[in-house]
Protein backbone atom coordinates (compact mmCIF):
# COMPACT_ATOMS: atom_id res chain seq x y z
CA UNK A 1 0.00 0.00 0.00
CA UNK A 2 1.71 3.50 -0.88
CA UNK A 3 1.07 6.43 1.68
CA UNK A 4 1.76 9.87 0.69
CA UNK A 5 2.60 12.02 3.96
CA UNK A 6 2.91 15.93 3.74
CA UNK A 7 4.20 17.80 6.85
CA UNK A 8 6.30 20.65 7.21
CA UNK A 9 8.32 19.54 10.21
CA UNK A 10 11.50 17.57 9.06
CA UNK A 11 11.78 15.39 12.27
CA UNK A 12 8.20 14.49 12.28
CA UNK A 13 7.51 13.56 8.47
CA UNK A 14 11.06 11.01 8.80
CA UNK A 15 9.32 9.61 11.71
CA UNK A 16 6.51 8.83 9.97
CA UNK A 17 7.61 7.90 7.09
CA UNK A 18 10.10 5.86 8.84
CA UNK A 19 7.79 3.98 11.06
CA UNK A 20 5.11 3.26 7.87
CA UNK A 21 8.24 2.07 5.94
CA UNK A 22 8.85 -0.19 8.82
CA UNK A 23 5.27 -1.67 8.97
CA UNK A 24 5.75 -2.38 5.32
CA UNK A 25 4.17 0.47 3.21
CA UNK A 26 5.61 2.20 0.54
CA UNK A 27 5.82 6.42 1.66
CA UNK A 28 6.44 9.67 0.09
CA UNK A 29 7.04 12.86 2.04
CA UNK A 30 6.75 16.40 1.16
CA UNK A 31 7.29 19.33 3.53
CA UNK A 32 4.80 22.00 1.66
CA UNK A 33 1.62 22.58 0.44
CA UNK A 34 2.21 23.11 -3.17
CA UNK A 35 3.94 20.33 -3.54
CA UNK A 36 1.49 18.12 -1.61
CA UNK A 37 -1.22 19.58 -3.99
CA UNK A 38 0.98 18.19 -6.53
CA UNK A 39 1.52 14.54 -5.14
CA UNK A 40 -2.12 14.38 -3.73
CA UNK A 41 -3.23 14.47 -7.69
CA UNK A 42 -1.54 11.02 -7.82
CA UNK A 43 -4.53 8.70 -7.41
CA UNK A 44 -2.20 5.75 -7.04
CA UNK A 45 -1.40 6.82 -3.24
CA UNK A 46 -3.54 4.49 -0.90
CA UNK A 47 -3.93 7.16 2.03
CA UNK A 48 -2.36 10.57 2.78
CA UNK A 49 -1.40 11.78 5.86
CA UNK A 50 -1.70 15.87 5.90
CA UNK A 51 -0.28 17.78 8.16
CA UNK A 52 -2.97 21.18 8.67
CA UNK A 53 -0.33 24.37 9.20
CA UNK A 54 1.60 23.79 6.01
CA UNK A 55 3.62 26.64 4.14
CA UNK A 56 3.02 27.84 0.53
CA UNK A 57 -0.21 28.67 -0.74
CA UNK A 58 -2.60 25.56 0.41
CA UNK A 59 -2.20 25.33 4.50
CA UNK A 60 -3.70 21.82 5.29
CA UNK A 61 -7.48 22.68 4.73
CA UNK A 62 -7.34 24.64 1.83
CA UNK A 63 -5.33 22.07 0.28
CA UNK A 64 -7.82 19.08 1.40
CA UNK A 65 -10.49 21.08 -0.39
CA UNK A 66 -8.88 21.53 -3.09
CA UNK A 67 -8.22 17.66 -3.88
CA UNK A 68 -11.55 17.20 -3.10
CA UNK A 69 -12.95 19.68 -5.48
CA UNK A 70 -10.66 17.83 -8.09
CA UNK A 71 -12.47 14.40 -7.61
CA UNK A 72 -9.52 12.93 -5.24
CA UNK A 73 -11.19 10.49 -3.24
CA UNK A 74 -8.13 9.31 -1.35
CA UNK A 75 -8.80 8.86 2.40
CA UNK A 76 -6.93 11.86 4.06
CA UNK A 77 -5.81 12.18 7.86
CA UNK A 78 -5.15 15.08 9.04
CA UNK A 79 -2.91 15.94 11.81
CA UNK A 80 -2.59 19.60 13.89
CA UNK A 81 -2.13 20.76 17.28
CA UNK A 82 -4.78 22.49 16.88
CA UNK A 83 -7.50 20.08 18.80
CA UNK A 84 -10.39 22.19 19.27
CA UNK A 85 -14.03 21.27 18.44
CA UNK A 86 -14.34 23.86 16.05
CA UNK A 87 -10.68 23.01 14.45
CA UNK A 88 -11.80 19.32 14.12
CA UNK A 89 -15.15 20.23 12.71
CA UNK A 90 -13.00 22.07 9.91
CA UNK A 91 -11.27 19.97 9.12
CA UNK A 92 -13.64 17.32 8.71
CA UNK A 93 -15.74 19.35 6.41
CA UNK A 94 -12.93 20.54 4.12
CA UNK A 95 -12.84 16.79 3.62
CA UNK A 96 -10.69 15.14 5.34
CA UNK A 97 -11.57 11.80 6.56
CA UNK A 98 -9.93 11.37 10.68
CA UNK A 99 -8.48 13.87 12.39
CA UNK A 100 -5.53 13.57 15.18
CA UNK A 101 -4.21 15.99 17.50
CA UNK A 102 -0.76 16.41 18.34
CA UNK A 103 1.28 15.44 19.91
CA UNK A 104 0.47 12.07 19.26
CA UNK A 105 1.75 8.36 19.60
CA UNK A 106 2.91 6.09 16.16
CA UNK A 107 0.92 3.72 16.97
CA UNK A 108 -2.47 5.58 17.52
CA UNK A 109 -1.33 7.00 13.59
CA UNK A 110 -1.29 3.61 12.77
CA UNK A 111 -4.26 2.30 14.26
CA UNK A 112 -6.28 4.55 12.36
CA UNK A 113 -3.65 4.07 9.00
CA UNK A 114 -5.23 0.54 9.46
CA UNK A 115 -8.96 1.42 10.37
CA UNK A 116 -8.80 3.58 6.68
CA UNK A 117 -7.53 1.02 4.20
CA UNK A 118 -9.43 -1.86 5.38
CA UNK A 119 -12.90 -1.10 4.43
CA UNK A 120 -12.78 -1.88 0.64
CA UNK A 121 -16.12 -2.79 -0.75
CA UNK A 122 -14.58 -6.15 -0.20
CA UNK A 123 -14.41 -6.28 3.23
CA UNK A 124 -15.98 -7.89 5.69
CA UNK A 125 -15.22 -5.89 8.78
CA UNK A 126 -11.65 -6.15 8.65
CA UNK A 127 -11.07 -9.05 6.51
CA UNK A 128 -10.93 -8.59 2.87
CA UNK A 129 -12.27 -11.37 0.87
CA UNK A 130 -12.44 -12.65 -2.62
CA UNK A 131 -14.16 -15.65 -3.27
CA UNK A 132 -12.79 -18.46 -1.03
CA UNK A 133 -9.99 -16.33 -0.09
CA UNK A 134 -9.69 -14.04 3.02
CA UNK A 135 -6.74 -11.29 4.18
CA UNK A 136 -7.03 -10.21 7.54
CA UNK A 137 -4.90 -7.17 7.55
CA UNK A 138 -4.28 -7.04 11.40
CA UNK A 139 -3.73 -10.49 11.87
CA UNK A 140 -1.92 -10.81 8.83
CA UNK A 141 -3.58 -14.31 8.12
CA UNK A 142 -4.71 -15.35 4.72
CA UNK A 143 -6.91 -18.23 4.44
CA UNK A 144 -8.28 -20.67 1.54
CA UNK A 145 -10.45 -22.75 1.67
CA UNK A 146 -10.66 -22.89 5.24
CA UNK A 147 -6.87 -24.12 4.97
CA UNK A 148 -4.10 -21.54 6.32
CA UNK A 149 -1.63 -19.81 3.87
CA UNK A 150 1.98 -18.66 5.35
CA UNK A 151 3.56 -15.69 3.22
CA UNK A 152 6.38 -13.59 3.69
CA UNK A 153 5.90 -10.09 3.99
CA UNK A 154 6.60 -8.82 0.72
CA UNK A 155 4.05 -11.62 -0.50
CA UNK A 156 1.54 -10.63 1.77
CA UNK A 157 2.20 -7.12 0.47
CA UNK A 158 1.57 -7.89 -2.73
CA UNK A 159 -1.81 -9.88 -2.04
CA UNK A 160 -3.18 -7.21 0.25
CA UNK A 161 -2.41 -4.74 -2.89
CA UNK A 162 -4.57 -7.17 -5.33
CA UNK A 163 -6.92 -7.70 -2.95
CA UNK A 164 -7.94 -3.89 -2.22
CA UNK A 165 -7.97 -4.47 -6.49
CA UNK A 166 -10.03 -7.15 -7.38
CA UNK A 167 -10.73 -7.28 -11.54
CA UNK A 168 -7.97 -4.40 -12.37
CA UNK A 169 -5.31 -5.13 -14.32
CA UNK A 170 -2.08 -4.57 -12.35
CA UNK A 171 0.68 -3.03 -14.36
CA UNK A 172 4.44 -4.29 -13.33
CA UNK A 173 5.30 -0.36 -12.57
CA UNK A 174 1.88 0.03 -10.14
CA UNK A 175 2.96 -3.05 -8.51
CA UNK A 176 6.50 -1.70 -7.78
CA UNK A 177 5.19 1.42 -7.30
CA UNK A 178 2.89 0.51 -4.55
CA UNK A 179 4.71 -2.47 -2.78
CA UNK A 180 8.31 -1.51 -3.23
CA UNK A 181 10.24 1.56 -2.35
CA UNK A 182 10.81 3.70 -5.32
CA UNK A 183 14.23 3.78 -4.26
CA UNK A 184 14.85 -0.04 -4.31
CA UNK A 185 16.66 -1.15 -7.20
CA UNK A 186 13.64 -3.42 -8.33
CA UNK A 187 13.99 -5.52 -11.67
CA UNK A 188 10.64 -6.35 -13.98
CA UNK A 189 11.72 -10.02 -13.47
CA UNK A 190 11.23 -9.63 -9.49
CA UNK A 191 7.54 -9.11 -10.32
CA UNK A 192 7.12 -12.73 -12.01
CA UNK A 193 9.40 -13.99 -9.34
CA UNK A 194 6.80 -13.20 -6.80
CA UNK A 195 3.56 -13.47 -8.66
CA UNK A 196 5.02 -17.10 -9.14
CA UNK A 197 5.46 -17.26 -5.38
CA UNK A 198 1.73 -16.32 -4.68
CA UNK A 199 0.87 -18.73 -7.39
CA UNK A 200 2.26 -21.87 -5.55
CA UNK A 201 0.28 -20.58 -2.48
CA UNK A 202 -2.63 -19.29 -3.71
CA UNK A 203 -3.56 -21.43 -6.64
CA UNK A 204 -1.85 -24.38 -7.54
CA UNK A 205 -2.89 -26.26 -3.96
CA UNK A 206 -6.40 -26.01 -4.87
CA UNK A 207 -6.23 -27.26 -8.39
CA UNK A 208 -10.67 -28.37 -8.30
CA UNK A 209 -10.93 -24.40 -7.29
CA UNK A 210 -11.07 -21.70 -9.75
CA UNK A 211 -7.34 -20.00 -10.37
CA UNK A 212 -7.54 -16.38 -8.66
CA UNK A 213 -3.98 -14.63 -10.18
CA UNK A 214 -4.28 -14.37 -13.88
CA UNK A 215 -1.79 -12.93 -16.18
CA UNK A 216 -3.05 -10.27 -19.09
CA UNK A 217 -0.24 -10.64 -21.55
CA UNK A 218 1.65 -7.34 -22.47
CA UNK A 219 -0.68 -5.54 -19.83
CA UNK A 220 -0.22 -6.89 -16.30
CA UNK A 221 -1.68 -9.10 -13.54
CA UNK A 222 -5.31 -9.30 -12.36
CA UNK A 223 -6.71 -11.26 -9.27
CA UNK A 224 -10.57 -12.47 -10.22
CA UNK A 225 -12.30 -16.00 -9.87
CA UNK A 226 -13.06 -16.09 -13.41
CA UNK A 227 -11.18 -17.10 -16.49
Amino acid sequence: MKILVIEDEPKIASAIKKGLEIKGYVVDSVLDGDSGYSYGLDQSYDLIVLDRMLPGKYDGVELCKSLRDEGVTTPIIMLTARGTIGDKVEGLNSGADDYLVKPFSFEELYARVRALLRRPKQSVGNIIKIADLSLDPITFQVIRNKRTIELTNKEFSLLEYMMHHPNQVLTKDMIISHVWNEESDILVNTIEVYIGYLRNKIDRPFPKLPKLIHTKRGFGYILKTDN
